[in-house]
């Protein structure tokens, strides 16, 4: 059975036909899902509930574990997907299973070895709610953990609640679509890599196109935000990795992401990770920065110690997908002999496909490159429609 308290198109507003989108959201202020208490607190008094939650799952100033506990709700586990319950665990970082230091409430990671939470917990819950701010990128592992986690409930009957947030890259939608042969943890579902969906929009096509095991068993509600278009310019109010610390890096992240699986470091390990870009003998640019460990962050940060030629991308107006960047410098490796795709399996992966990576090595115009996934963005676009939430 699938629930939507779907009340933000129809009782919040009246959308006048001479109104833009604009003009309607100044008529009511953004409400996330759960700042809506009313709409899913009836759902948890006298229940075993388990949260799937990180640092930014706030109801205004309080973490939503703190906030439930004070509505008396029994809140038994709490899941750990990557970065940890209170976001203090670098990117790839092992995430422990244990206690929770600030409410001594059990923690089971859902990161690492352990995506798919253990029967013994999932069989004494009644209810599992999903509150973590996504980026927007099919590369972004929270959406995997919302996949496994869905799983384990429908295996399990117990209800999931998605308590929806904004997509803070929600107005784009482009990059190839996700090929089966290169499902992993960084891509799970036949999606561009800007999918243009909230957690809980995507919450509901992966159950309506039944990407997981037992979705006709799944008992899913998703609480909608009031006051939210994809237009919309969200500032996030908590860094949602420790490596996503602004809105400008949130912004670059779809674009630079790839040079992950290259030579080229993206700023992790510095002040500005995912805002700049550099490597230790090709000059990138007329920038320098150096790479050091931080324990929170960048356990490892790639080129450690080495001062950087670089580009500092904190000025520049980059959103969306744009790869132009990522091209040229592949070209500027290329043209000095230098080694770019250190890591070719991960590229693909997070590409979802090999194609990308094959049509840059064999010299393909970038032009070309962006036609070729045309036909699967119109696939994605048209596919999507039954679960949109919001007005585009």
């Amino acid at each position: 059975m699938t629930k939507i308290i779907q009340f933000l198109l129809l009782s919040s507003f009246i959308l006048m036909p001479s109104w833009g989108v604009s003009a309607v959201i100044k008529q009511q202020a953004l409400l996330v899902g759960a700042e809506q208490a009313d709409k899913y607190l009836p759902s948890l008094q006298n229940k075993r509930v388990g949260l799937v939650v990180n640092q930014t799952s706030k109801v205004r100033e309080a973490h939503l574990v703190d906030f439930l506990i004070s509505k008396r709700v029994n809140v038994t586990v709490m899941f750990a997907p990557e970065h940890g319950v209170r976001g203090d665990k670098g990117a790839g970082e092992f995430v422990d299973s244990g206690k929770d230091t600030q409410t001594q409430i059990p923690i089971q990671s859902i990161y690492g070895a352990n995506k798919t939470p253990p029967d013994e917990i999932m069989q004494n819950l009644d209810v599992v709610v999903f509150d973590i701010q996504d980026v927007g990128t099919r590369f972004y592992t929270y959406i995997s953990s919302m996949h496994y986690m869905m799983e384990a409930a429908a295996k399990h009957g117990v209800e999931f609640i998605v308590l929806d947030r904004p997509n803070p890259n929600g107005a784009f939608i482009d990059g190839p679509l996700l090929e089966p042969e290169f499902a992993s943890f960084v891509g799970m579902h036949p999606i561009p890599v800007l999918h243009g969906l909230t957690v809980g929009e995507l919450a509901l096509m992966i159950m309506g196109e039944q990407w997981l095991e037992g979705a006709e068993k799944l008992d899913l509600t998703v609480i909608p935000m009031q006051g939210y278009h994809k237009q919309m310019q969200y500032s996030l109010p908590v860094a949602p990795s420790p490596n996503l610390p602004n809105d400008k890096a949130i912004a670059l992240y779809p674009s630079l992401c790839f040079f992950e699986a290259t030579a080229v470091s993206v700023g992790r390990g510095t002040d500005f990770p995912f805002q700049a870009i550099g490597h230790d003998t090709i000059k990138i640019g007329s920038f320098s920065f150096k790479p050091e460990p931080r324990p929170n962050a960048a356990p490892y940060p790639k080129l450690k110690g080495s001062i950087l030629y670089a580009q500092d991308l904190r000025k520049t107006n980059i959103r969306g997908l744009d790869l132009q960047l990522f091209y040229d410098i592949f070209k500027q490796f290329q043209s000095n002999n230098v080694e770019f795709f250190t890591a070719s399996e991960f590229m693909d992966k997070l590409a979802g496909t090999d194609k990308l990576r094959i049509a840059m090595l064999a010299g393909e115009p970038l032009e070309n490159i962006r036609l070729s996934w045309q036909a699967g963005l119109l696939q994605h676009k048209q596919q999507r429609k039954p679960y949109l939430l919001y007005p585009e």
